[in-house]
Formats: C-alpha cells, sequence, structure tokens
C-alpha cells in the first residue's frame, strides 16, 4: 500500500493508469473463467481453446475414363498437332480449331446451367460455328495411337493474331460415345497451346476441365510429388479442384502421419486439400499443419480397390 502512495505522490497520473491496467487484467481473467470471449492476450496461459471437431465431408471415388496427352513429332498451326488418346471406352475425340475464348467459357457455363454435355453434337450445337475448323476421331477402349489434327491449308491460318488473342487455338474434347444417362465424368475438355508465327511457344496444355453428369466443371492441376530417394522422381499427375479423384493410397504407398508420426495418412483436409494427419490427429487440429490454412471440413482417404 506504501508503494501505491508513493507511486501516486510521484505521479498520479501514471498511478491511474497501472490501477486501471490492474483492474481490466482481473476482469478479463474473471470473465475468462466464466466463459466470455477475452483478447488472446488477456487469456491465462493455462487457459487453452477448446477445439471444435473437424465436419467429415462425404465423398464417393469415381474414375476418369479420360486421359489426353500431346503426341510426338512436330506441332505449329500449319503442320497441325499429334493427340494421344487414352479412354476406359469408346469415346470421341473433337477438336475446335481458332475455338473463340467467350464460346469456350459459354460452353462451361451452359452445362452448369442445366444443359448437360455429352456428345460431339452437344458440343457443335453450343458452340455454334465458333471456330474455324473441326475434326472428329473415333476412339475405342484399346486404341492408344496418336491421332494428327489440323487445320486444312485451303484455309489459310497460320496465326491467331497478337496477344491477348480472342481465340484458343485448339480446344480438344473427349466424350463417350453411344453412352446415355451416365453417372460420373461425361468429357474432358483440354485446351492446348500450338505455336504460331506471332507467338513461337512449343506446344503444349493450358488448361484442362472435367464435366460431370451433375453439372459440375473441375479444372485439373498439375500435382508433383516429392522424389523417392531410392529411385527417380515421378511424373507429374493432375488433380481435380474440387477433388474428384484421389490416387492410390494402397499399403505400398502409405504414409507416416506429420503429427503422430505413428498413423497412418488417412484423411484430407479442405479447402487446402493437404493429405498428412491419420483419423486420430485429425479431430486436434484447426488448422492445417503443412499450410496453416483454416480447416472448413476432411474426408476420409479410401484406399485404391484390388
Amino acid at each position: 500500500m506504501g508503494v501505491l502512495v508513493t507511486l501516486f505522490e510521484y505521479s498520479p497520473l501514471f498511478y491511474v493508469a497501472l490501477v486501471s491496467l490492474c483492474f481490466v487484467v482481473t476482469a478479463a481473467v474473471v470473465l475468462g473463467r466464466f466463459g466470455f470471449d477475452v483478447p488472446v492476450i488477456l487469456r491465462s496461459s493455462d487457459d487453452s481453446d477448446p477445439v471444435t471437431p473437424t465436419p467429415e465431408k462425404s465423398m464417393v471415388r469415381v474414375t476418369n475414363p479420360f486421359a489426353l496427352e500431346l503426341g510426338r513429332g512436330p506441332a505449329s498451326v500449319t503442320d497441325g498437332v499429334a493427340l494421344r488418346p487414352v479412354c476406359l471406352e469408346p469415346c470421341v475425340l473433337s477438336c475446335f480449331w481458332g475455338c473463340q475464348v467467350s464460346a469456350l467459357q459459354g460452353l462451361l457455363q451452359a452445362h452448369q446451367h442445366q444443359q448437360r454435355l455429352s456428345s460431339h453434337q452437344d458440343l457443335l450445337q453450343v458452340l455454334d460455328l465458333q471456330y474455324h475448323h473441326c475434326q472428329r476421331f473415333h476412339i475405342s477402349s484399346q486404341d492408344t495411337d496418336e491421332r494428327r489434327s489440323f487445320i486444312p491449308s485451303d484455309l489459310a491460318i497460320t496465326d491467331f493474331g497478337p496477344l491477348p488473342r480472342q481465340r484458343y487455338p485448339l480446344v480438344a474434347v473427349l466424350t463417350t460415345a453411344g453412352v446415355e444417362d451416365r453417372n460420373d465424368i461425361v468429357a474432358s475438355v483440354t485446351v492446348v497451346h500450338v505455336p504460331d508465327n506471332y507467338y513461337k511457344l512449343s506446344a503444349r496444355i493450358l488448361f484442362q476441365y472435367l464435366l460431370t453428369s451433375q453439372g459440375n466443371v473441375y479444372e485439373l492441376k498439375p500435382l508433383f510429388m516429392s522424389a523417392d530417394p531410392a529411385g527417380a522422381p515421378p511424373e507429374p499427375q493432375q488433380s481435380s479442384d474440387p477433388p474428384s479423384q484421389e490416387g492410390d493410397w494402397s499399403e505400398g504407398s502409405a504414409r507416416d502421419c506429420v503429427i503422430c508420426q505413428n498413423g497412418t495418412v488417412n484423411r484430407v483436409l479442405l479447402p487446402c486439400r493437404h493429405a498428412c494427419v491419420c483419423d486420430r490427429c485429425v479431430t486436434h487440429f484447426q488448422h492445417c499443419p503443412i499450410c496453416r490454412a483454416f480447416v472448413m471440413e476432411s474426408f476420409v482417404l479410401q484406399p485404391a480397390p484390388p
């Protein structure tokens, strides 16, 4: 008490500030004990935040029946480009050269708004001739040969103009052949850059989308895995956003949980999509241990069927 009196005589203003601070801290501690929300800086060090269980999202495994890669050989607007489709069932490869950017955006939007696009005829109807040339190939389920698509020379098209462009050089779409009432992926849309006189960057895939029978459009993004110390680095894989298909998580490829280092990784966190924790540890965290993103929900990573 004598210290406070001496402090008041020395500096009344400092005395008032110190007493006010002590009152605020004491009030915050008392309120925190009774469950009231107070700033973190005023909480007692032994108080811990209650961890809300991460809601579990129901997910199903689907199989992507389509794959499209660039083939070998020269690629240009004048020489054409080689495409190698790999399909699990008979399908149709539709190549639209010089497709308008707005037309492709309209196609994706049309699929999302009750107009399901699952055949070559559906594509022709929606695009409505907003492209320079269309070429169609029928692909069997056992066929892995390359198809060379090109613009006829009589169209005299050697480039698609300077940047920014209003047309994509090539839009390749894979659809199933003669299969109705599907309940999974119905089309794969691939936007390909083909070099020309204005833009000589080598041929490459710019975007890939998967279209489902429910009207969803998923963009595929490259997924790079760390190199295996015992072997060569694996090839880049493709994953969908949001995830619609997971890779092979069998016993041979299982990893240890980054938290307990004991359990098998079998939970995928959303929306960051990091698969890094086990069933037991996922209930103890509200932030992803890899990127610190807030975890909205998670789903079980099912092993691949034998």
